[in-house]
């Protein structure tokens, strides 16, 4: 039954409430506890008991943090990673070109950097070179290192990792491995074949991190003590956020303590990017995601590969500004291609039909670092796992986005071993892959079998999930933010979404180009302001504008509104119906 009546809204999507379960437990939470209805819903939603619900709200590293040596391989990284520090040895560092990399690698140099020990950055560029390590690059790296540690790739790179010869190599990544690991000093991964999973939503950055964590402990065994971790946590915040790692269990306490460093604006690098992008506000998984983060990734998607790790580990505010400055150019460059490929990508879909397990798009020259970005956007517009390929000649590279509760990366895999891609790997719920364009209609119809045995395709493309009712006078600061002790929100934990019923325009305002700035009401003394982005993309724009006194329901999320030193909530709009 559609939530509020709500089959087809203004933009055709049918409103899916909470299942009778979810608000049977968050009734009976709020009545035995003092929260408010709001975070019962948000916390029933995730599955806490009543009894963990004080525990969930205010999450503590010390508790959640899990044991580093219950990775394999964890201690001897460790060690090893320690030898080379004591013996003064020559240390590089193969970095993947995205966040994740770049913050995995910026948290090994400005480490070492404290131990007074400089490391070799290196990171692969993205046409020329691919993902992960090559053999020409690990060769060379071998012939003036005593150490190379490959960071946020190396699980697959078998020939690459062996033509290292005369260095010892460390493997810390989290993207899917095979039955068979690299030859190599250590593979630390808890997406290893031979790992319980249990650890698996952690990204990269979070697994560099356990490692300096048993670092220190072995240090500490022999009687010395490393730099300060916590301070660090800033860009094991951002990577999370920014790799789409799913907020639960340890995640959750790494991105909180993380917001609070990097509030703290103590790194040059994120200061100046900050700056750049503009914030004004207290840094959230929000700007982490769509500020910072893409202006990180804009080097390696289409500029020079390594800007973003450079900026990442810099302590110079001077070259912090520079290279912040250029990513932000880069980032606006990156945008102008993005939409060029979304709307021929969004066409092709579109006509293919967006109602099966995978959608899918493929085109001669799109521009291989923006085919992830334009993949989310067609994920978010059917709700389905989502590839987008670029080809040059026969040769086609992609990049794939899921839905909870799809692992995209098994898939991608499982294909690369039956022989229809080139290459393939990633994690749930982003991959990447070569294919040969003899072999791609036979490749995504045997992908999308695969993802419909995982359960894709089975919902709508067009639900909206709502957490509950809300009324505009109940929306408080105070509410807010106790619904943010429930967050961090972001992937696996998505931000409440609330429906406010029968409301009033009392007016509508253009802001820019194609946003809509509105004031609503209750008609009975309850009022709350709301801004609509990209409101004349599509059809709820020219309604709202225009809307000749109708009452509506609305849909979206609450947020804080920043403005003239004043703190206000405001509905960020998702989508509206008559009432």
């Amino acid at each position: 039954m559609a939530y509020l009546g709500v089959d087809s809204s203004l933009s055709g999507r049918r409103w899916v409430g909470p299942d009778i379960e979810t608000e049977r437990a968050a009734e009976m939470m709020r009545q035995q506890s003092d929260l408010p209805q709001a975070v019962c819903q948000v916390l029933a939603r995730r599955g806490v008991p009543l009894m963990e619900a004080r525990g969930f709200l205010d999450p503590k590293l010390k508790e959640l943090l899990p044991d580093p040596r219950g990775m394999k391989d964890m201690e001897t990284a460790a060690e090893r990673f320690l030898e080379a520090v004591r013996k003064r040895q020559r240390i590089a560092v193969f970095a993947d070109y995205d966040v994740d990399g770049g913050s995995s690698a910026a948290l090994l140099i400005r480490w070492l950097r404290e131990m007074g020990l400089t490391a070799t950055l290196y990171v692969p560029d993205r046409i020329d070179e691919g993902y992960g390590p090559n053999v020409p690059a690990m060769r060379d790296l071998a012939a003036n290192h005593d150490l190379i540690v490959c960071v946020d790739c190396g699980t697959l790179s078998h020939e690459p990792i062996a033509a290292a010869r005369g260095a010892d190599v460390i493997v810390l990544d989290h993207h899917l491995g095979a039955e068979t690991l690299p030859d190599c000093v250590a593979v630390v991964n808890p997406n290893r074949q031979d790992e319980s999973g249990d650890l698996g939503y952690l990204c990269a950055a979070g697994v560099v991190f356990l490692m300096l964590v048993e670092a220190g402990r072995q240090m500490r065994e022999a009687g010395t003590t490393g730099p300060d971790l916590m301070g660090m946590l800033d860009l094991v915040a951002l990577a999370t956020v920014a790799d789409v790692a799913p907020l639960i269990g340890a995640n959750r306490a790494l991105v909180r303590q993380g917001l609070k460093v990097m509030a703290q604006r103590r790194h040059p690098g994120l200061v100046a990017l900050a700056d750049v992008a503009r914030m004004d506000t207290a840094p959230n998984t929000y700007h982490l995601g769509f500020l910072l983060g893409p202006r990180v990734n804009a080097g390696g998607r289409i500029g020079q590969a390594d800007l973003g790790a450079r900026l990442l580990s810099t302590d110079n505010p001077s070259e912090a500004q520079a290279l912040a400055a250029r990513l932000d150019q880069l980032n606006s460059e990156r945008r102008e291609i993005e939409e060029a490929v979304r709307a021929a990508a969004l066409e092709q879909a579109e006509a293919r039909g967006l109602a099966g397990p995978l959608t899918w798009a493929a085109g001669e020259g799109w521009h291989p670092g923006v085919v992830g970005i334009v993949a989310s956007r067609l994920k978010d517009a059917a709700n389905r796992p989502a590839i987008v390929i670029g080809f040059d000649g026969d040769e086609g590279k992609g990049s794939g986005r899921s839905v909870s509760g799809v692992d995209l990366g098994a898939a991608i895999q499982r294909l690369a071993s039956e022989g229809l891609l080139v290459k393939g790997g990633g994690h749930r719920m982003a991959a990447g892959l070569t294919v040969m364009r003899d072999k791609l209609e036979a490749a995504m119809d045997r992908l999308s079998d695969l993802l419909a045995k995982q359960g894709a395709g089975q919902g709508g493309p067009a639900d909206l999930k709502l957490d509950g009712t809300l009324m505009p006078g109940a929306a408080t600061l105070d509410l807010l933010e106790q619904i943010e002790q429930a967050g961090p929100f972001g992937a696996g934990a998505p931000a409440p979404r609330y429906a406010l019923p029968d409301l009033q325009i009392r007016f509508a305002k253009r802001v820019g180009a194609s946003h809509l700035k509105l004031s609503l009401a209750d008609g009975m003394g309850g009022g709350l302001d709301a801004i609509l982005f990209g409101a004349f993309d599509g059809p709820l724009g020219p309604r709202l504008e225009n809307h000749g006194g109708a009452r509506f329901h609305f849909a979206g999320r609450l947020e804080v509104n920043s403005w003239g030193g004043r703190q206000s909530v405001q509905l960020r709009i998702e989508d509206a119906a008559e009432a």
